[in-house]
């Protein structure tokens, strides 16, 4: 028997539709509780099935009333098969397959669209095995004579190939794809747009993950999208674009013999008056950046490409009214909620020192950092024409500018505020590709930047922000006076905008600046404080956060010159302010312990009048969440999981505290329980809070070790499980951590050595493990080497080389000290065990400026003795393998 409804219940259903709509919360709370009711009734889901599809015309109003807002049927359908499609009995479940394969083609584009995502939403839950009909009567349906049928069928097949495509390129549903692709193609020459754009999209589905029945078609396919390059509908060209930008990615080689027109094309398309089609074509050029045909490909285009960009970077009309363009003044309008974003902590992690600066590992610049624009949709023509341009002038360098230069001095003097906005961008784009070319003319446009800082419009000035940090690195290597304080003074000023965007993208500027001035700005200090103070009580929200960000960077920049009275006087009084003003829950902690911890750093014995209640709220933190981690653990369904960056900030601030406070830490460890909980978050099942585990135990350890050493024994194997190269960071503060611990223990370390060694020379003779790790791994060898030397020389052969290359760029400190010791210990009690690398030694020592006396004089006896060992001439011999100037330095320090 057919199912059919039953009056009464179908009156219910529809009522129930009906409350659905209202806007009062005691109705939608009571829709609520009905639609739990009801989902206990298994047939509850065809009633829905046949309202959506069946219901006759004196319904129709009904209908129409209820399209006018977003689907309720569908969407009360959709969630229940997402949520109980497992248990629906299978005549129900037969039942709505059936009804949505029937109405596949109803006349009302919603219907259609409706059914289709019920289908792709039944096929999800892995139902596209158990209905095998499913695919075959779609394709079938698409030869239907009506539109509405073949379109219903495509669109549903869409969803199917995006929800799917895996699985649909497996043997598990025995290829149907064989079948299906060629199918696709056959529609790129229907006589309906929006059928093309259909089969278009479901074959695009298939390239990145490289198909095969794709493959096999490929020519086919290309074929079919130049055929339809000049189609007169947007989203066939948009689809073709996409299409094309993906082909570049997999099959680059199908592309070469028509790269010239397909880049005649892209340019065409990039300015297409539909943008969703610019942008799509505009993503060509990103993606073909990265491939190595790019210079080759490209130079006999920059002449069109390069003005096609830079005019793809103005602001669109309808951007200039999203982000308010013609509001000045705004600072005193709160912000609201949603437009701040999430902030992640980034967890410590501990870095060495290299000749020529500092750490190592540059931060990567996005693509275009262009900030202002965050509250527009993410990405539009705009940032995709300005990463273009950045991405191809670290591709071509200098050929770049004359494509450039004759372009931007018409944008930078434009009288139109919008022209000239985006000529700033531009020169902000090319910053890091094009800086040596650029530099000749840097005298002049820097001054011109930092007068665009005073432009009457707020989205001019906030850009010029943008684009002199970029040229920050420059400005500093000038002589002060010349470019750095103006530059700095006007920033400051626009610290103090009026306008929110303006505050936001100098604070962030100010902070690139910091990082590239460094001490350069000890002179000025008073000044950059008094202005980032008084913005203290002018920002809003948001701006507040990336203020916290400034001052920590501030404090990082210029270190122990921060610890003067008058300047802690100017700043900590706010800092505390805000810290007693935020509840424990509260995520603006995150920014604003991060910045106290920079800031205790730098202070050093100047934080000591605040650090205690700074102190007990991190320990209160660290345990709270560890509290409702043991709750939730223990009853996931009555307790909410706690969110562990409070953990993990609290952590980082204590160790900033020890690193700063020293021994001044002693007396606030010893009257708290920070090692019972040091103990449970060493051993937490989250990454990030061992890390920060780690470099806390680190800096006690170096701090005030009385209170760790009672501990180590519980501690060690903890260090050990956790020397695994797969959890990077962990690891690497493990590792330090461990160097620090045996620096204190000294010969007590013996019993522990079995525990981590062998790990440790298995990581430093690990292929592609990151630098700071290495450099880390060889400093804990040689300590443990220093302290235990007997226990650890018979395992130099096994290390010598790596340690050697991984400490040759390690600036003289220390750290590298107390490590080379060590390693000049285990020659005296293991010399055979260096003699095969005995070079990279040398090397290694000659990486020295100025050791000690007596580390130098170590050194001076293992080399006369490896020379008085080999004699003279097997000396020479060995010798004229040195390159030129390691023999010079040998020869000049140790007389070899």
């Amino acid at each position: 028997m057919e199912w059919q409804p039953d009056e009464q219940g179908l009156q219910q259903v529809l009522q129930l539709l009906k409350d659905s709509q209202s806007p009062d919360t005691a109705t939608q709370r009571a829709v609520q509780e009905k639609l739990e009711q009801l989902n206990q009734f298994p047939d509850f889901n065809n009633y829905l099935i046949f309202v959506l599809t069946s219901l006759n015309t004196n319904y129709i109003t009904f209908l129409q009333l209820m399209f006018l807002f977003p689907t309720p049927i569908g969407l009360i359908l959709k969630n229940n098969v997402k949520a109980h499609y497992q248990n629906f009995p299978s005549n129900v479940a037969d039942f709505i397959k059936r009804e949505c394969l029937n109405n596949i083609g109803d006349p009302s584009p919603l219907i259609r669209a409706t059914i289709g995502i019920l289908i792709t939403t039944i096929a999800s839950k892995g139902e596209l095995q158990t209905w095998p009909e499913l695919l075959p009567q779609l394709c079938n349906l698409l030869n239907s004579e009506d539109y509405n049928t073949c379109e219903g069928s495509f669109g549903a097949l869409q969803k199917i190939c995006e929800d799917s495509s895996e699985l649909l390129d497996s043997d598990a549903l025995n290829r149907p794809l064989n079948i299906m692709i060629p199918k696709f193609l056959q529609f790129f020459k229907h006589c309906s747009p929006k059928i093309r754009s259909h089969a278009i999209a479901c074959v695009n589905q298939f390239i990145i993950g490289r198909a095969q029945a794709l493959m096999d078609n490929i020519d086919t396919f290309i074929e079919s999208l130049f055929a339809l390059a000049g189609d007169e509908d947007s989203e066939v060209r948009k689809n073709v674009c996409r299409a094309l930008v993906m082909l570049l990615e997999v099959r680059i080689d199908r592309l070469i013999p028509h790269m010239h027109s397909i880049i005649q094309y892209m340019l065409q398309r990039t300015q297409d008056p539909d943008e969703n089609v610019a942008l799509e074509a505009c993503e060509f050029w990103l993606t073909l950046a990265e491939q190595p045909i790019c210079k080759e490909a490209l130079s006999g285009h920059l002449v069109q490409l390069i003005p096609i960009l830079v005019n793809g970077m103005k602001y669109s009309e309808i951007d200039i009214i999203l982000l308010k363009g013609d509001v000045e003044e705004d600072e005193t309008i709160p912000d609201s909620e949603q437009d701040i974003k999430p902030r992640f902590h980034k967890s410590r992690t501990v870095t060495l020192q290299h000749e020529g600066g500092e750490g190592e590992e540059g931060e990567d610049i996005d693509e275009d950092e262009d900030d202002d624009d965050d509250t527009l949709s993410d990405w539009n023509l705009r940032k995709c024409s300005a990463a273009a341009l950045d991405v191809l002038a670290n591709v071509f360098r200098e050929e770049l500018l004359p494509h450039l230069l004759p372009l931007l001095k018409g944008l930078l003097f434009h009288p139109d505020w919008v022209i000239k906005e985006s000529g700033i961008l531009v020169l902000g784009a090319i910053a890091e590709g094009c800086m040596q070319g650029m530099v000749p003319y840097l005298p002049e446009l820097i001054p011109h930047l930092i007068q665009c800082l005073c432009d009457k419009k707020a989205l001019v000035r906030s850009i010029a922000c943008w684009t002199l940090s970029r040229y920050a690195h420059w400005v500093v290597s000038q002589p002060p006076d010349a470019h750095l304080k103006p530059l700095m003074t006007e920033l400051l000023k626009r610290i103090l905008d009026g306008n929110k965007r303006v505050q936001e993208a100098a604070c962030s500027a100010f902070a690139t600046l910091e990082e590239e001035a460094c001490t350069e700005l000890v002179p000025y200090l008073s000044f950059i404080l008094d202005t980032l103070v008084f913005a203290f009580g002018k920002y809003q929200h948001k701006n507040l956060l990336i203020l916290y960000d400034a001052i920590g960077t501030l404090a990082d920049s210029v270190g122990h010159h921060l610890n003067q009275p008058e300047y802690i006087q100017k700043l900590m009084p706010p800092l505390i302010a805000k810290w007693n003003e935020l509840k424990d829950e509260d995520k603006d902690l995150f920014p604003l312990l991060e910045c106290l911890s920079s800031v205790a750093t730098a202070l050093q014995s100047g934080f000591l009048p605040y650090c205690e209640p700074v102190y007990q709220r991190c320990v209160t933190l660290v345990q709270k969440t560890l509290a409702q981690a043991m709750m939730y653990s223990q009853q996931p369904d009555q307790y909410e999981a706690p969110d562990k960056d409070f953990m993990i900030v609290a952590l980082d601030l204590l160790s900033g505290l020890a690193e700063g406070l020293g021994g001044h830490v002693d007396t606030l460890v010893a009257r708290s329980n920070i090692m019972t909980l040091l103990f449970q978050c060493m051993q937490d099942t989250m990454p990030e809070v061992r890390q920060s585990s780690f470099a806390l135990l680190g800096d006690l350890t170096k701090a005030c070790f009385p209170h760790v050493k009672p501990c180590i024994a519980e501690f060690m194997p903890i260090l050990g499980t956790n020397l695994n190269p797969e959890f990077i960071s962990v690891c690497n503060n493990a590792t330090w951590a461990i160097g620090e611990i045996c620096m204190q223990m000294g010969v007590e370390m013996q019993p522990y050595i079995a525990m981590v060694l062998n790990q440790l020379v298995e990581i430093i003779n690990r292929p592609n493990t990151p630098k700071t790790l290495l450099e880390n791994t060889a400093i804990t060898i040689g300590r443990l080497g220093y302290v235990c030397p007997q226990e650890v020389a018979p395992m130099l052969p096994q290390f010598i080389r790596p340690w050697c290359t991984s400490l040759r760029n390690i600036r003289d400190n220390e750290e590298k000290d107390s490590a080379f010791r060590g390693i000049c210990m285990m020659i005296g009690v293991n010399p055979g065990g260096v003699v095969q690398d005995f070079i990279f030694f040398c090397d290694a020592v000659a990486s020295w400026v100025n050791p000690k006396d007596d580390l130098r004089d170590m050194f001076y006896k293992i080399l006369h003795g490896f020379k008085e060992q080999v004699g003279e001439e097997n000396w020479q011999q060995f010798s004229e393998q040195f390159p030129p100037l390691l023999k010079e330095r040998l020869a000049a320090c140790y007389g070899v």
